[in-house]
């Protein structure tokens, strides 16, 4: 079995609550919004990632015979849940803010349109597919805007939590614009080109640091990087360059050098100025051990001499912000608005859209939130871009997945229109949400209702 596409992968109360509802014959038309609450510290935007895999789930979601037979014996369930779950199908709309698209607390970024026990049975596996790689897309952004123009790699999956998390990961980093993963199965699933080198231990297995050196050339002629700091940095570098010589007569070039420890920019001078002074200058600088965006941005301070950082633990855990405040919320059933008033968790009731305003520099202005019957002609959202788009109806996607490409183009144009504070990364003044007078009288409204 595939167990992380097991209709098991729930919660226990989605199918406690299916029963209720399915007793009390509860099945009319519900709305569920998926959004994040607040922002995690030092965090100005977040940037919707996992659609393309919750809309997968959706698609196929199914109880097999042994999920079924696991259900009927818990001694929890009646009979009747059990034949509804062996004829169950997602047939429900979806609205959603496109992959990649920027967005802040409070805005949907998926709604759920569908009968009451069928849009409450997916809250867990969709909130943990949309939480999961839109946390890692906003944290691998940040590298991006900390090293503009250097290539940046995913190497995380060893470090991640698990093979799932690992996987989409390199999926939500290169979406924002990382060039690829050293992670071979996002390779071959997803088209992202694939990089590594070679690790300290094939080094250590030599008794020859320049016999491992072009052993491995030999074994991959096309793609040499060669790890430098096995012993001694500056002597191994002095090595690759005593051996591009003998390498070139047989056709094949040293493409760049991998440095993993110690002082990286230091290192990183000397190197360079020893690969310059050996005839070498083309061959590219690659930094790993431990980088998160800080560190890039402190090595681009100073001006380091690196063409391209590998990526690890600290993006592939979010280590500075490991989760989001991700729910799914009811908040419309049998065409009346919801709306939760718990202390410090408030939701805003009703199907709503996300309007987008530019100003003259083309960069976002602000935010309003409203309701999505208002439309454009609604006094308080002139000319604003709808970011809230039909994706699904009644079980079946309106259009073919968006091809990666496409999606790491629409993140380098939001990128593009960020305003400047929110492009650092530390904590700056908050962009602004605005939330509309009819929304705000439909929560009175419901207020007044309880």
């Amino acid at each position: 079995m595939n167990q992380s596409s097991s209709a098991l992968l729930t919660d226990l109360y989605q199918l406690t609550m299916l029963q209720g509802y399915l007793e009390q014959r509860m099945e009319c038309t519900a709305v569920f919004e998926c959004f994040v609450r607040k922002l995690p510290p030092r965090r100005g935007f977040l940037v919707a990632a996992g659609l393309e895999q919750a809309l997968s789930y959706l698609e196929t979601l199914r109880f097999t015979p042994w999920e079924l037979d696991w259900i009927a014996k818990s001694g929890r369930f009646s009979a009747a849940l059990v034949e509804y779950l062996t004829q169950f199908r997602f047939t429900g709309d979806v609205h959603a803010m496109p992959e990649g698209t920027v967005f802040f607390p409070d805005e949907p970024i998926l709604r759920v349109t569908a009968p009451l026990p069928q849009a409450q049975l997916v809250e867990t596996r969709l909130s943990n597919l949309l939480h999961f790689q839109t946390l890692i897309a906003s944290k691998a952004v940040r590298a991006g805007l900390a090293a503009p123009g250097k290539e940046l790699v995913d190497f995380g999956l060893r470090r991640a939590h698990g093979a799932e998390a690992g996987l989409l990961a390199a999926r939500a980093s290169y979406l924002v614009g990382f060039s690829g993963t050293a992670t071979v199965q996002a390779g071959a699933l997803f088209g992202i080109p694939v990089y590594g080198t070679v690790a300290h231990s094939f080094i250590q297995a030599h008794e020859d640091e320049m016999e491992a050196f072009e052993h491995f050339a030999l074994a991959q002629p096309n793609h040499v990087v060669l790890l430098l700091d096995t012993y001694d940095t500056e002597a191994a570098a002095r090595k690759v360059v005593a051996l591009a010589p003998r390498l070139q007569k047989r056709g094949i070039s040293v493409k760049g050098v991998r440095l993993d420890s110690g002082n990286l920019a230091d290192h990183a001078r000397r190197v360079r100025r020893i690969l310059n002074d050996g005839g070498l200058p083309d061959v590219r600088i690659v930094a790993s051990g431990n980088l998160d965006e800080y560190a890039l941005q402190e090595l681009m301070a100073i001006k380091a001499p690196i063409d391209s950082f590998a990526v690890g633990a600290h993006m592939t855990t979010s280590s500075d912000a490991p989760y989001l405040d991700c729910v799914y919320k009811l908040q419309e059933y049998a065409g009346r608005a919801c709306r939760k008033r718990s202390e410090g968790k408030a939701t805003w009731p009703g199907c709503k859209q996300v309007y987008r305003h530019y100003g003259a520099d083309g960069r976002m202005a602000y935010d309003v939130l409203t309701l999505a019957d208002e439309g454009t002609d609604f006094k308080s959202v002139p000319d604003g871009t709808a970011l809230i788009q039909p994706i699904m109806r009644e079980g079946r996607r309106l259009a073919p997945a968006p091809a990666l490409v496409d999606v790491r183009a629409r993140v380098a144009d939001e990128l593009a229109r960020l305003p400047e504070h929110l492009r650092r990364l530390q904590d700056g003044p908050p962009y602004q949400v605005r939330v509309s007078q009819a929304l705000r009288d439909l929560a009175k409204a419901c207020d007044e209702r309880h």
